[in-house]
C-alpha cells in the first residue's frame, strides 16, 4: 500500500479559483454536498461561511462575525441538513454556531450553552477534523494548547495527550460506531516527536489508553476507514493502522495537513501545503 502523491492532478484536471471579495480570506475548512454545493469557513476576523450553489461560480456570503478574537476553527454536518462550527473561546467559553437547513441559515448557541474552556486553551484549525459527529443530533470537539479536552454534550474531559504549550494537544478526532474514538496530536513544533501524539478511546470517550506503537511524529489528522482500518497524517508523513489505533505504520514521508475517506465508497484522499494533493492506492 502506498501514498501517491499529485495522483489527481493526473486523474483530471482541476478548476483553481479565487472568490472575488474573499482573496485574502483564509479558508481552513469546507463541506460539499454534491457536484454544485459546498459551504466554506472563513477563519478569523471577519469569521465568515459561504455557500455555493453552482460549483464553485458563485458565493454568498450566509455568516458573518467581527467579534475581537474570532477564529472558527472546523466545522461537521451531520447529513445534508444540520451541521456545526466549532471556535476558539470568546470571554472562556468555545464559540459555536449550528445550522439546520445546509448552510443557509447559522444560529449562534447561547452563551449560557456554550462550554468553558480553561486559560489557553483553543482548538486547533490544522486539518477541520477537531469535531466530529457521534449519533444523528450528537458531536465530540477536542481542544489543545496549555490543556487538552474533550468535550462531549457538557462534559468535559481531560485527555492523556501532549499539552501544556500553545502549540500542544490534540488536534483531530475520529470516531467509529460512536465508541471507539482515536484522538491525534502532539506538538506541531517538532513534527517527529512520538511523545503524546495519540490516545484511544472505546467506551465513548470515558476512558483513554496509548497505542503500543504510536504515530510516527505529530498528527493534525486522523480518518476511520473500515473494519478495524484507520490512517493519519502530519507534517512529516502518513500512518496506517490495521488494529483500531493500537499499533501504527508509516507508509509515506510525504507532508500532509488533512485526509478524508470519500463518502460514498472507498477512496481516501490527503491534502497539504503549497496545493499538494494525493490519494491512497488500495
Amino acid at each position: 500500500m502506498a501514498l501517491l502523491e499529485e495522483v489527481l492532478m493526473e486523474e483530471k484536471k482541476w478548476k483553481w479559483m479565487k472568490i472575488k471579495d474573499f482573496e485574502k480570506t483564509d479558508f481552513r475548512d469546507i463541506e460539499a454536498f454534491d457536484e454544485k454545493t459546498a459551504v466554506i469557513m472563513g477563519v478569523d476576523e471577519p469569521a465568515y461561511i459561504l455557500r455555493t450553489r453552482d460549483g464553485g461560480e458563485n458565493w454568498k456570503v450566509v455568516y458573518k462575525n467581527n467579534i475581537k478574537g474570532m477564529f472558527l476553527d472546523a466545522m461537521e454536518f451531520w447529513n445534508k441538513q444540520s451541521g456545526i462550527v466549532v471556535g476558539d473561546p470568546i470571554n472562556g467559553q468555545f464559540f459555536i454556531v449550528r445550522t439546520f437547513d445546509g448552510g443557509k441559515k447559522w444560529q449562534n448557541i447561547p452563551e449560557k450553552n456554550r462550554l468553558v474552556a480553561d486559560s489557553g486553551e483553543a482548538c486547533f484549525a490544522a486539518s477541520g477534523t477537531n469535531v466530529r459527529k457521534l449519533s444523528k443530533s450528537e458531536a465530540a470537539f477536542v481542544s489543545g494548547g496549555l490543556s487538552s479536552h474533550i468535550f462531549i454534550r457538557n462534559k468535559k474531559i481531560l485527555l492523556p495527550v501532549l499539552q501544556g504549550k500553545e502549540s500542544t494537544g490534540a488536534n483531530s478526532i475520529a470516531v467509529k460506531n460512536n465508541k471507539r474514538m482515536i484522538v491525534v496530536g502532539g506538538d506541531f513544533l517538532q513534527k517527529d516527536s512520538t511523545k503524546g501524539n495519540c490516545t484511544i478511546s472505546e467506551d465513548g470517550g470515558k476512558t483513554w489508553r496509548q497505542p503500543q506503537k504510536p504515530p510516527s511524529g505529530y498528527r493534525s489528522c486522523v480518518e476511520y476507514l473500515t473494519k478495524d482500518k484507520w490512517i493519519t497524517c502530519g507534517l512529516n508523513g502518513v500512518d496506517i493502522s490495521n488494529d483500531n489505533g493500537m499499533n501504527w505504520e508509516k507508509i509515506s514521508d510525504q507532508s500532509f495537513n488533512v485526509c478524508r475517506k470519500a463518502k460514498n465508497g472507498s477512496a481516501v484522499y490527503f491534502a497539504g501545503n503549497g496545493g499538494r494533493v494525493g490519494k491512497l492506492q488500495q
